[in-house]
């Protein structure tokens, strides 16, 4: 009798179960993600069951769907994103119970191109639905998830980390310590925290004897009140100017801090310093301050004050990558009397006006020099014997002691966009030079007729990109109109700043395999390319040697950004 019932309530449950199971619902869930495996936030999940109601739900910002409480069954999953073909999934089984998973991969039109399959009319219906504008499309729904913000990218990471590598051939010919005819510079920066940057750049060049190197270091901050302090640390080695001198090579170490900060949308603040320390035939140090301010009297109307204790880098301008590396506006201008060290010492002052009319821009501006100790560029054959030179063992240049420089001038530019990849500059400075009183005198002796005459200078400028190649040049052309030994308005950082007489620069793209995470670009700067400006004078041998406001130079390589 017992063995009766057990079996009656066996097979009663044995029926009932199924009946249960039948209830039970199941989940339908999976990532969303493009070919390239990044994933999709927002997109529209529609699940659709054998009976008439439809589930929608969206994925979040790691791309993730999930569908609960479905009855067991087939179901069909649709998944919609604004700029990708629909994907649609038919006959998903699941069972009761089932927590199932279905990755969905989406295509573009272009990768949907290379396959063609055949298309019902309830896919036609999807294409019209992708064509439609962007306003037609479903709201992506916005998480507060931190996780979220997080997934970024590949192209928005790049953004995090930059760095170059250059590789250049011939100098500066800026005198001693323009750096070495054969060089490798690099660059390396990278954001942390998203309000930090450090950095590290150098360069290391090659020739006889010890080796030119300079080494940079630098962190900067972005406070939430917009100002941005900066800290950087330069050391840097020049090779030894000439056996006379006992291989003594000079050694330069430089700490500067600076901060910018802006007061609304009117005052703008830059300021910091430099402290450099030399070592060379003893040791000298200089503090270099510099600060501007500049009030915005309109959107196209600014009032500028600029002081300045060291001439201003240019390079920024052409975009040229070796500019970070070679480190050239850390240069500590030096030169030599008598066996001593003499280091330049500048005081520039600045007030100008600019103002944009449309296509054009014009700048007025009345500044005020005074240059001590004023380092003088020469070209020849010359050796340090007389202990008032210091001869470049690279470029064949040398610097020269001159006299104090003090004078005060204006400047008016001029600036057009002629097109969009054609802009022309015209620039006009009035203003004090030193040069040579008397001509043909000897080297040695020279410093004693350098005075300080008026000169008036006339450049203009030309830069562009040409279409197709994507080539980016920049031809200037600055006369002057009487022999000089530094230019007119030495410390002209406007944007019609340009060296002496003729230069060129050119900064090409070269094609790269599609694989490498790099962009190649050929690189030709070329200064004085005529040798004009030289100032002949007698060396202690007997040739003639020549003083420039800048020598003539041909330098060009490759560089690589990463």
């Amino acid at each position: 009798m017992k063995l009766r019932q057990l079996g009656f309530w066996a097979v009663i449950a044995a029926l009932a179960l199924p009946a249960c199971a039948a209830d039970r619902p199941g989940a339908i869930s999976g990532y969303v993600r493009d070919a390239s495996g990044i994933p999709q936030m927002g997109a529209v999940v529609e699940i659709a069951g054998s009976a008439a109601r439809t589930l929608t739900v969206f994925t979040d910002g790691a791309g993730f769907y999930s569908a609960t409480d479905l009855l067991p069954g087939l179901y069909s999953i649709k998944v919609s994103v604004p700029s990708f073909l629909p994907a649609l999934r038919e006959k998903v089984g699941l069972h009761a119970g089932g927590n199932l998973r279905l990755n969905i991969t989406l295509s573009t039109l272009l990768n949907a191109m290379r396959v063609a399959p055949l298309r019902g009319s309830f896919e036609d219906d999807d294409w019209k639905w992708t064509l439609r504008s962007v306003a037609n499309r479903p709201v992506l729904r916005v998480f507060d998830d931190p996780s979220a913000s997080a997934e970024q990218s590949p192209e928005q990471q790049d953004h995090d980390l930059k760095a170059s590598l250059s590789f250049l051939a011939g100098s500066a010919a800026g005198g001693y310590g323009s750096g070495s005819d054969m060089s490798t510079g690099f660059s390396l920066e990278r954001s942390i925290f998203s309000a930090d940057r450090v950095g590290l750049s150098g360069n290391v060049g090659y020739g006889d004897g010890l080796p030119a190197a300079v080494l940079r270091a630098m962190f900067s901050h972005r406070l939430p009140d917009g100002s941005g302090p900066s800290m950087a640390i330069t050391m840097r080695r020049f090779a030894p100017s000439d056996p006379n001198l006992h291989n003594a090579a000079l050694q330069a170490l430089a700490l500067s801090a600076g901060d910018d900060l802006t007061i609304g949308d009117v005052l703008e603040f830059n300021f910091g310093s430099e402290l450099q320390t030399i070592q060379f035939l003893g040791r000298v140090t200089a503090f270099r301050p510099f600060g501007s301010v500049n009030l915005h009297l309109s959107p196209n109307t600014v009032l500028e004050y600029k002081y300045a204790t060291s001439l201003p880098n240019t390079r920024a301008e052409k975009g040229y990558d070796s500019a970070p590396a070679d480190l050239s506006e850390a240069d500590p201008r030096v030169s030599m009397a008598n066996f001593s060290t003499r280091l330049e010492r500048a005081h520039h002052q600045e007030l100008s006006a600019s103002q944009r009319l449309g296509k054009n821009k014009m700048q007025v501006a009345v500044f005020s020099d005074r240059v001590a100790n004023t380092a003088l560029t020469g070209t020849g054959e010359v050796s340090a014997a007389g202990g008032c030179l210091l001869p470049d063992v690279y470029s064949g240049t040398f610097t020269y002691a001159g006299d104090t420089l003090e004078t005060r001038g204006l400047r008016v530019v001029l600036e057009r966009k002629l097109a969009s990849d054609l802009t022309a500059t015209l620039d006009y400075a009035y203003g004090g030079v030193l040069d040579l009183s008397k001509p043909d005198v000897e080297l040695q002796d020279a410093r004693q007729w350098i005075t300080t005459q008026r000169r008036h200078a006339l450049a203009a400028k030309l830069s562009g990109t040409v279409p197709g190649s994507h080539a980016h040049w920049i031809a200037s052309y600055r006369w002057i109109n009487g022999p000089a030994l530094t230019p007119v308005d030495m410390f002209n950082s406007s944007p019609g700043q340009s060296d002496p007489f003729l230069n060129v620069f050119i900064r090409q793209p070269i094609p790269t395999l599609g694989f490498l995470p790099a962009h190649m670009e050929a690189l030709v700067d070329l200064h004085n390319l005529l040798a004009q400006g030289y100032v002949p004078v007698m060396g202690q041998d007997g040739h003639t040697v020549y003083l420039v406001q800048a020598a003539r130079s041909v330098r060009g390589g490759v560089t690589i950004t990463f």
